[in-house]
């Protein structure tokens, strides 16, 4: 039989405690053991892995070349256990959890505002919601649904139309009076979406114009970083108009150039087949279905 390695939990618990108090009866004490435990949970782990993590002097112990190395690893994976464990427990005791991957702008700006009127359809579901600009494997990846555009493919999974994407040039009331011309846009700070790098050179070529003049301008992470961008007077931003459409209802952002730009790319449901069975999944789905719809009503 192979002989394992891996240590135990009380082991990693009683050599990350040490590492951090510096004697066995400090780590005893945060730990709730005894000091006997702890010194046999750190012996057997240095029998195991065949080195010393600690050197010791006197009463105190203080990290050796491979227990520095060690802790590196171990104290993540603790961290690790210790969040996995308190996800769980934040669901409450609830036996339904719809848990969602979702575009981070579109989730903040326009999913999670109307989230309320749905939960208030479902009382008794939790909802667990993470941003994620990546593809998601449902296989590895504990997500009943994504919502993220078209290029977001998942291996077996079904995708479900929800909206084309439509970009919007706009500005703050600061910067521009009224509209302008294609050729005038390109006079002003244009504000970058650094992980979608090609948006304005692609407005550019549609527009007729060179689109080594869009490259210029101010750079930030995701689109709601562009809107504050942009309502702050800093330039002006290409943006999903679906997005944008409360700061336009404000005021506190002006169409620079009328009409909106078809990226070619859509905004989608993306979820497995596991998740057809899940009664919550399926009211979701078409909940969102009518409120997208109503965008249009």
């Amino acid at each position: 039989m192979r002989h394992s390695y891996t240590p135990t939990l009380a082991e990693l618990e009683a050599f990350c405690a040490c590492a951090q108090a510096g004697t066995t009866i400090r780590a005893a004490e945060v730990l709730g053991r005894t000091q006997s435990a702890v010194s046999r949970a750190i012996g057997g782990l240095e029998a195991k892995l065949g080195v010393p993590l600690f050197l010791r002097a006197r009463q105190r112990l203080t990290l050796s070349d491979a227990g520095r190395a060690f802790l590196r690893e171990a104290a993540p994976l603790l961290d690790q256990l210790n969040e996995a464990a308190m996800t769980v427990m934040a669901f409450g005791g609830q036996a339904r959890v719809l848990r969602i991957a979702v575009l981070p702008t579109f989730g903040r700006l326009w999913l999670i505002p109307r989230l309320r009127a749905f939960q208030a359809t479902m009382p008794d579901l939790s909802i667990d919601m993470a941003a994620r600009l990546t593809p998601v494997d449902f296989a590895l990846d504990p997500f009943d649904v994504a919502i993220q555009r078209t290029h977001h493919r998942a291996s077996g999974a079904a995708h479900d139309h929800l909206l084309d994407e439509e970009l919007a040039v706009l500005a703050a009331p600061s910067l521009v009076s009224g509209p302008l011309s294609p050729q005038d846009v390109l006079r002003l700070p244009l504000l970058q979406q650094s992980t979608r790098p090609t948006l304005w050179p692609d407005w550019c070529r549609a527009q007729g114009l060179d689109p080594r003049l869009a490259l210029r301008g101010a750079r930030f992470d995701h689109f709601d970083m562009v809107l504050d961008a942009a309502q702050a007077g800093l330039g002006v931003a290409l943006v999903p108009e679906i997005l944008a459409r409360a700061a336009l209802d404000r005021g506190d952002l002006l169409r620079a150039v009328p009409g909106d730009f078809a990226t070619g790319q859509a905004y989608t449901l993306i979820y497995p087949d596991q998740s057809r069975d899940l009664p919550h999944f399926a009211r979701f789905r078409d909940w969102l279905r009518a409120e997208i719809e109503g965008i249009w009503a």
